[in-house]
């Protein structure tokens, strides 16, 4: 029994905010660089290379009196499109639901295309998702095809 315990880890419970779970453990450190949680006042809580039954190994991040907007949201879902987002208020949890991709992408990521408007005008990009599964974006500009490998997020 005291060696069950030690295996396991505790991990402050937040009062209020946001748990961003089932991140795969390779795109963790791309999640917390996308969101800015590097360079901001909010308490962050986070592991990678998590046990995890439903994929391998995972990364958590918890982040305290921070909820996310739409534009952060879709941000998490081209990053880790299988994450799980958990809405903590008062120690309870109140939502929790998987990520989306959405149809369409504006403000998140680059045109790979070198000679697209969007990389040499200050133009606002955007992208129809035509593959979610294996993510492919059609720039609405150049008609470019961005696979995952080339994503750039601005």
């Amino acid at each position: 029994m005291e060696k069950e315990y030690r295996k396991k880890l505790n991990v402050s419970a937040i009062e209020n905010g946001t748990v961003i779970d089932h991140i795969p453990a390779d795109n963790f450190y791309q999640v917390l660089r996308i969101l800015n949680l590097e360079k901001n006042d909010y308490t962050v809580f986070g592991g990678t290379n998590l046990d995890s039954k439903k994929m391998g190994k995972k990364g958590i991040i918890k982040v305290s009196d921070k909820f996310f907007e739409a534009e952060e949201i879709n941000k998490i879902a081209l990053a880790a499109p299988h994450a799980t987002l958990i809405i903590i208020k008062d120690y309870k949890i109140i939502d929790k639901k998987n990520v989306e991709i959405p149809d369409n992408i504006n403000k998140i990521v680059k045109c790979f295309n070198p000679n697209c408007i969007t990389n040499n005008q200050k133009i606002i990009t955007k992208f129809r998702v035509i593959s979610k599964d294996d993510l492919k974006l059609h720039c609405h500009y150049c008609e470019k095809i961005t696979s995952k490998n080339n994503i750039k997020f601005i």
